[in-house]
């Protein structure tokens, strides 16, 4: 199971894949070194966890470069056997195809952000389907590469499991057809190809699932399987610029009201270099304290038997007067009343 810590990342392995899809597509590095998790330290240790973001952006530049079907091929083709990690030998090294699938299914969160993305396997009268949902907005060529690539990813894992080249018996993208689509049947080894389906799907013969993998090892399965969830509980996430900034406002928040010029120092930046680059995010400066302190309220308002004084006090209010008003504009209701309710808003 992925925690929530893991939310909003991925593997350095999916984001070194990006890396070497854009350098395959003549996309300068300048374009993509400065994003958070693509330097050398972070790409090559296999316990980082980059933001979606980074990877996100790079194959947004990799779609300038070419249509999102040549990118996904592209992106499928810098993934061999191994480049993603112990996911992958979930899958080539099981008893069969389909067991390594599931267990893939199970660890997807070892490569992929599960909160936004979600492998999932069915069987019905002798066929198996391979859905992949993806909550990336699909007018945006971007997600559409990437779901392309992910089926594209799991039919030719599940070949190198069984040692021979499966064609599915269909293909169906969640995504408008293309003007050209020749990279996708390449992809995907098959002309049955749908666009415009409510899901992304691969549909095999059960039977080519369920076979015995030619070079599947008894038991090793489940060593993979604890070296997964070793890799997961081991892993550090990577934050972006903005949540580092979160971090030390909530910090400086606990110290009492927060000022500008104390969070700017633990940052080792300016003011006005700190006021600029959330205007580059943009947010501002009022209003990531004004939701810090909303947040830091309502902790204290259910953790605590503080009075409302003594909170409005620790939370930068002149009085509990001007505090009841800020309640009222957030939750619509009292400080109290808030109080009350069972779970935190």
């Amino acid at each position: 199971m992925v925690s929530h810590a893991h939310q909003g990342t991925t593997s350095s392995a999916l984001t070194r894949l990006n890396v070497n899809a854009a350098r395959a597509l003549g996309i300068p590095p300048t374009a993509y070194t400065h994003l958070l998790g693509t330097a050398p330290e972070h790409l090559d240790d296999d316990l980082c966890r980059p933001p979606v973001v980074t990877s996100v952006r790079i194959t947004e530049l990799a779609i300038v470069r070419a249509p999102w079907t040549e990118v996904s091929l592209v992106l499928a083709r810098e993934a061999p056997v191994g480049s993603l990690g112990v996911w992958d030998y979930l899958i080539t090294s099981a008893p069969t195809p389909l067991e390594g699938i599931r267990d893939a299914e199970a660890y997807l969160g070892t490569v992929l952000d599960t909160s936004t993305d979600d492998l999932r396997i069915s069987e019905d009268g002798g066929l198996v389907t391979l859905s992949h949902l993806n909550r990336g907005d699909l007018a945006h060529e971007a997600a559409c590469a990437v779901l392309a690539c992910a089926l594209g990813l799991y039919l030719r894992r599940l070949s190198e499991a069984a040692q021979r080249c499966l064609v599915p018996l269909r293909v169906t993208l969640a995504a408008e057809a293309p003007r050209r689509h020749d990279a996708l049947i390449e992809l995907y080894g098959t002309r049955s190809i749908e666009f415009g389906a409510p899901v992304s799907s691969l549909v095999f013969r059960g039977s080519d699932l369920t076979a015995a993998a030619p070079h599947a090892q008894p038991g090793l399965s489940a060593v993979l399987r604890r070296h997964a969830d070793q890799t997961l509980a081991a892993a550090v996430p990577l934050r972006d610029w903005l949540d580092l900034f979160r971090g030390a406002l909530a910090c400086v928040q606990d110290e009492g009201a927060p000022v500008l010029a104390a969070v700017a120092r633990r940052m080792a930046v300016s003011p006005r270099t700190l006021q600029r680059r959330l205007d580059e995010h943009g947010t501002t400066w009022s209003a990531e304290v004004e939701t810090v302190r909303r947040n830091h309220i309502s902790r204290l308002l259910h953790t605590t038997d503080l009075s409302i004084e003594a909170i409005a006090a620790r939370s930068g209010y002149a009085d509990a007067r001007a505090l009841r008003r800020a309640v009222q504009r957030w939750y619509g209701t009292t400080p109290a009343a808030l109080r009350r309710e069972p779970v935190l808003r």
